[in-house]
């Protein structure tokens, strides 16, 4: 027995985990890292924007490097309102994205701008006070960033509509 007690250890585990970069929730958003870099650029300048091709006319969501539908590469930045309806939206209990699990609960919806649809982060809502149709307005956020990365990105916040509204 004193032999196995000596092939016996203990092992301190970290305070904080470095988080891998695959595994990061946010892209990295310099044109040397991705080719929508003007999504970003346009984001940090309070602009929510989104690509047209040129060809055929059609406007996606999330911006694209090739149209979708005519496989034109003639694209456009072009933006989008800073302001829309929820389409659909609901809580996060359980379940979120890796480092978002201290934020639960929280709320994400289908936010719709201009016919285009997209799904965000519902900041200073809770799900209770509601309803699908609400007005929203963008919210810029930046991303606190230990390797110091400038980066950005985008959540929408209820547009209050006066004192009866919660």
């Amino acid at each position: 027995m004193n032999g196995e007690s000596d092939r016996r250890t203990t092992v301190e585990l970290p305070e904080t985990i470095e988080l891998p970069r695959l595994l990061d929730f946010y892209e990295l958003q310099t044109d040397e890292h991705t080719r929508i870099h003007e999504f970003y650029d346009n984001l940090r300048a309070g602009v929510l924007s989104t690509t047209r091709c040129r060809n055929c006319g059609e406007r996606h969501y999330p911006p694209r490097v090739v149209c979708p539908e005519c496989t034109s590469d003639e694209l456009e930045y072009v933006a989008l309102p800073d302001e829309g309806k929820l389409y659909a939206f609901t809580a996060v209990r359980g379940g979120a994205p890796l480092g978002m699990g201290d934020d639960v609960p929280f709320t994400v919806g289908v936010v719709e701008l201009d016919g285009v649809r997209l799904s965000a982060r519902i900041d200073d809502a809770d799900v209770d006070d509601l309803e699908i149709g609400d007005p929203v307005a963008l919210k810029v956020v930046e991303i606190d960033d230990p390797a110091d990365h400038e980066r950005v990105f985008y959540r929408f916040e209820p547009k209050r509509r006066g004192a009866d509204r919660p």
